[in-house]
């Protein structure tokens, strides 16, 4: 009841949901293109080039957001004026492999068996190479869309060590959970903790059913 009553904690859950998602967003917009041109192209070597954009996962954590710091420092200055920004960029560039592997994964596989018969159909029919990329090769890559979604919208939420080596003032979840434990308030951190596990098996149930729909309807194609 307090939770859910409480204006900071639902202002920091929205506030969470919205960083997610632009995080979320941001990392699509990036991943997706990367990830098909790397699937469609004849480039012998481009298990190595997959490898260069996942390289920074094998890099320590502290040292990639202290390497970020350092450089929006030069940009911006004082952090602290943009912390939005900031903490959309921090995420998207920690993140970001999260969602090109399971993406290319997936169009790797989806673009190897795809009959391309598919493809000249549709030119033959009056559509778009726009049209044609959203109706048969977007909904077939939706399983790698959705779990790299998943990948990196639930730990956006959470993950406040960013905010605070870029020196963010604002809340998202995870700071408004560290803050009770820190507090030793137990009793709010956990059941703040319990809320938030079951919005993520909502969130996870919810985009595992969609997945299937969209594999079923894949394999169909």
């Amino acid at each position: 009841i307090n939770f859910f009553t409480d204006e900071n904690t639902i202002g920091t859950l929205c506030y969470s949901l919205v960083v997610a998602a632009t995080v979320t967003v941001c990392c699509t917009l990036v991943a997706y293109p990367v990830a098909y041109i790397l699937a469609r192209s004849d480039i012998k070597k481009k298990n190595v080039l997959l490898v260069l954009f996942i390289a920074p996962m094998w890099i320590n954590f502290t040292l990639r957001v202290v390497a970020l710091k350092e450089v929006l420092t030069m940009v911006e200055g004082n952090l602290a004026y943009h912390p939005f920004l900031n903490t959309v960029l921090g995420m998207t560039y920690d993140f970001l492999p999260f969602m090109i592997l399971p993406l290319y994964t997936t169009l790797y596989t989806t673009l190897e068996k795809l009959d391309k018969s598919y493809l000249e159909a549709a030119a033959d029919l009056g559509a778009s190479p726009v049209i044609t990329f959203m109706k048969v090769t977007l909904p077939l890559s939706m399983p790698g869309l959705i779990s790299g979604v998943t990948m990196v919208f639930l730990p956006s939420m959470t993950n406040y060590v960013i905010l605070d080596m870029l020196y963010n003032s604002t809340y998202i979840m995870g700071s408004l959970i560290g803050s009770y434990f820190h507090a030793y308030d137990w009793n709010s951190g956990s059941m703040i903790s319990i809320v938030l596990l079951a919005i993520i098996f909502l969130v996870t149930w919810a985009t595992n059913g969609f997945s299937e729909e969209e594999t079923t309807r894949g394999a169909f194609l």
